[in-house]
């Protein structure tokens, strides 16, 4: 008899269940947290540790520009594309691995004793701007 009267008394069961319900909300919620946390430091880790520099710049024969690449950071890079005054311009590829270099060349009619804006930019969107004069 104790038993029927037990399972027909359902006083305690609804606070049990509200709190078991707001348990699994809490623990679905801080794993959705955790797994988002993990994917934007994983990708920052990956944008921070990409440093490239551009050690020289050389400008050949009235329509080259030869740009010299140094990454000094701790990731592979990739150029993807690169600018002269602000219009993008063709290119040779170039991939770099840690601690490597080497030239990228740029077609582009240059004029002798002009300044020109060269942006050089990577897969991941680093990027290296700065202003260069032509030979006179």
């Amino acid at each position: 008899m104790n038993v029927k009267r037990f399972l027909r008394d359902k006083k305690g069961i609804t606070p049990v269940l509200s709190n078991v319900l707001l348990m699994a909300i809490a623990v679905a919620g801080m794993m959705i947290a955790i797994t988002a946390t993990y994917v934007i430091t994983d990708n920052l880790r990956e944008t921070m540790g990409e440093r490239f520099i551009v050690e020289d710049v050389w400008f050949n024969g009235g329509n080259e520009i030869a740009i010299y690449v140094r990454n000094i950071g701790k990731m592979p890079i990739e150029v993807v594309a690169v600018y002269v005054n602000y219009t993008s311009e063709s290119f040779t590829e170039l991939e770099l691995g840690i601690e490597s270099h080497g030239w990228v060349n740029a077609t582009y009619s240059w004029s002798s004793d002009s300044i020109y804006n060269i942006k050089i930019v990577t897969t991941r969107g680093t990027q290296v701007v700065d202003y260069y004069r032509s030979p006179s």
